[in-house]
């Protein structure tokens, strides 16, 4: 600096609030139709990388998106993202298929009525180009497996009606003999005799298709396995733990464990309920395991809080490792206070280091080494906090 003047530092201002642009729209509607409520979109998951979206609606539908965007630079997300290479247009998605998860279902011994909607949707692990998802309603839970398979077609029938001779049309370059009941013989050895004949007319019987298989290609869904009776009351979670082969299951007072492979079995690992449900004060909320330790996990409470356990500290894990409430003032807490501080959901950050809480007026972040409190508290409705009262009516 000339003379040992001093350029004055800029000064600092608040920061520049997101900007929220709207990018792209499925299922556009015509002007006036109404929307139907099995149409409405009740779950919605992004998978790991990014690359697929998954959506669930009232109607027990699950309908599958694949990004577009990044094939067009012949590179995925993260293959970008290590060279810097920056996206200018907002993400494009297509239509990649769908499929019917859930039906309407009936509890006769409850005679209660367990509706199709789906609540939410995981990602698993992929394989061998498949994807793997599960989806749950209230009661039940699915693994889905949904692959690229190759069309087949019927391309000729083996027996014609007319002089009964052997159709090979299809098979003209084949190396193959085919007989006539649509069987394959490897040595051309072994052929029918000419001395053998069909009556005239030919043999209806035996007037089987000839299915090939071409080279187009559909995405079939198909069940793998089906996780049922294990909750008594609805289902609020579910998450795939990250050893790939468990996952677990949530509802208002139990957590469950599975594994993938086997759905007439599962281990109660968190039990609230009270001796007598007249003493209960708090149910499970939300659930989730750690994104990297797979003997961990969290899941909050109606009142406010969250409990961090750890599964090599016993079968039943009805103690925890780490309790998360924010204090409140003495005397602050009412009817309408409680109903509020209820956390609807929580999420691990990327590196397992922070949770994301969300409660009716706020979002909390959380550090798992600092149990006083969160680190940061997002307001989010807080021009309704004074019409709490009659939101909570």
């Amino acid at each position: 600096m000339n003379g040992g003047d001093e350029v004055p530092a800029a000064p600092v201002g608040p920061p520049r609030p997101l900007e929220w642009n709207f990018s792209q729209v499925f299922g556009e509607r015509t002007a006036g139709e109404e929307v139907q409520e099995v149409d409405i979109i009740s779950a919605i998951e992004f998978d790991e990388t990014g690359d697929h979206l998954a959506t669930g609606d009232r109607g027990g539908r699950v309908v599958l998106f694949e990004r577009t965007d990044t094939k067009d630079h012949g590179g995925s997300r993260r293959d970008m993202e290590r060279m810097d290479y920056s996206i200018n247009r907002h993400p494009e998605f297509r239509y990649k298929t769908e499929f019917q998860s859930h039906e309407p279902e009936f509890d006769y011994l409850k005679s209660l009525e367990i509706e199709e909607k789906i609540s939410k949707i995981r990602w698993c692990q992929t394989a061998n180009g498949a994807l793997f998802l599960l989806s749950t309603n209230d009661k039940t839970i699915k693994f889905w497996k949904v692959q690229e398979k190759k069309v087949k077609k019927i391309s000729d029938m083996n027996v014609g009606l007319g002089n009964g001779s052997t159709a090979s049309s299809s098979y003209s370059n084949s190396s193959k003999p085919y007989l006539a009941n649509g069987g394959c013989l490897n040595k051309p050895s072994s052929l029918p005799s000419n001395d053998f004949a069909f009556p005239p007319g030919g043999i209806p019987s035996l007037h089987l298709p000839v299915v090939v298989t071409s080279n187009e290609t559909s995405l079939v869904a198909r069940c793998r396995r089906v996780y049922a009776h294990a909750h008594d009351y609805h289902i609020n979670s579910i998450s795939i733990n990250s050893d790939g082969e468990t996952f677990i299951s949530a509802d208002d007072l139990r957590i469950n464990l599975w594994n993938l492979e086997i759905s007439n079995q599962s281990f109660n690992i968190v039990d609230v309920k009270p001796a007598n449900m007249e003493d209960l004060t708090e149910v499970i909320t939300s659930a989730e395991f750690h994104p990297s330790h797979c003997n961990m996990l969290a899941y909050s409470s109606s009142k406010g809080s969250i409990r961090l356990i750890d599964l090599r500290q016993s079968a039943l894990c009805d103690s925890h490792a780490k309790l998360f409430e924010e204090q409140e003032a003495p005397g602050s807490r009412s009817f309408f206070t409680e109903i509020i501080a209820s956390i609807s959901d929580i999420k691990f950050s990327k590196d397992g280091r922070h949770i994301l809480s969300r409660d009716y007026m706020t979002l909390k972040l959380w550090d798992i080494n600092m149990d006083s409190g969160p680190v940061a508290t997002f307001q989010v409705h807080e021009h309704l906090r004074p019409k709490v009262k009659i939101l909570c009516l």
